[in-house]
């Protein structure tokens, strides 16, 4: 855990925020180059890359804001809300944000909405892979109390120090980028338009329930003390991806038997 990357002068550059800067690069860059295959230019897809940008944080932020106040934020100066640049980001949060931004920025540059967004779906895999080793140097989304030999043990002053616990970043890290190689295949071999942006729904849904089971870091669970927040927003992602999964393909065979 080093949250801090480097100071200069004023300003203290953290790894969280370079790490972060770095998944948005990498999955903007990847993106654009994906889309030649679909006929979009890369340009189009970079022009793209300021409107996620802020839909993302936008997104992440509140979320984490909402589920966070009371631990973090009541109380405290108001200013501290968009202090984002110290951690505290919700990837369904940032997921939410940058859906709806793409939805408009789609409708107002007159994207084929389907087709781009299977561009940008391998990428946000890898993107969040990047982002959660700024999880890790930052010491947030954290793990359970395990004895496993690959437990991590956070320094002095962490909430878990100085147990052991899983390395759910990592954990999660390394799903994510198993989810961007199979979507980068899929992408290759798709058969309708929208197919590996549902993939990636369905994928994401279940290894982030998956690596749910092992986070600690949650001041509530539901049912029982079993189910996290992001695991129920799972349930609702994974029934999006199925249903566009379902509905879909015909939605495809209906625009080409009409030349649309």
């Amino acid at each position: 855990m080093h949250p801090v990357a480097f100071v200069f002068g004023p300003f203290t550059v953290t790894w969280y925020g370079i790490l972060t800067a770095l998944a948005f690069l990498a999955g903007l860059w990847t993106a654009s180059r994906r889309g030649l295959r679909s006929g979009i230019a890369p340009e189009r897809i970079v022009d793209l890359g300021p409107w996620l940008i802020v839909g993302t944080i936008i997104g992440a932020r509140a979320l984490y804001v909402v589920s966070y106040w009371r631990e973090e934020f009541a109380g405290h100066a108001f200013a501290d809300v968009f202090k984002v640049w110290r951690g505290g980001l919700v990837f369904y949060g940032g997921f939410i944000g940058a859906s709806l931004t793409f939805l408009l920025y789609a409708r107002l540059r007159k994207l084929p909405l389907w087709r781009t967004a299977d561009v940008l779906a391998p990428s946000i895999a890898l993107g969040a892979a990047i982002g959660r080793v700024g999880c890790l140097m930052n010491g947030c989304c954290y793990g359970r109390a395990c004895g496993l030999p690959w437990a991590i043990h956070f320094p002095p002053g962490h909430r878990t120090y100085p147990q052991g616990v899983h390395p759910t970043q990592a954990y999660d890290a390394l799903l994510d980028l198993w989810l961007y190689g199979l979507l980068t295949w899929l992408y290759r071999h798709k058969r309708f338009d929208g197919q590996v942006f549902a993939s990636f729904l369905v994928g994401y849904a279940i290894t982030r329930s998956v690596v749910e089971c092992f986070r600690g870091d949650y001041p509530q669970f539901y049912w029982g003390g079993w189910v996290t927040p992001a695991q129920l927003v799972s349930l609702g992602i994974l029934a999006a991806g199925i249903i566009l999964l379902m509905v879909l393909p015909k939605y495809s065979q209906a625009s080409d038997s009409t030349g649309g």
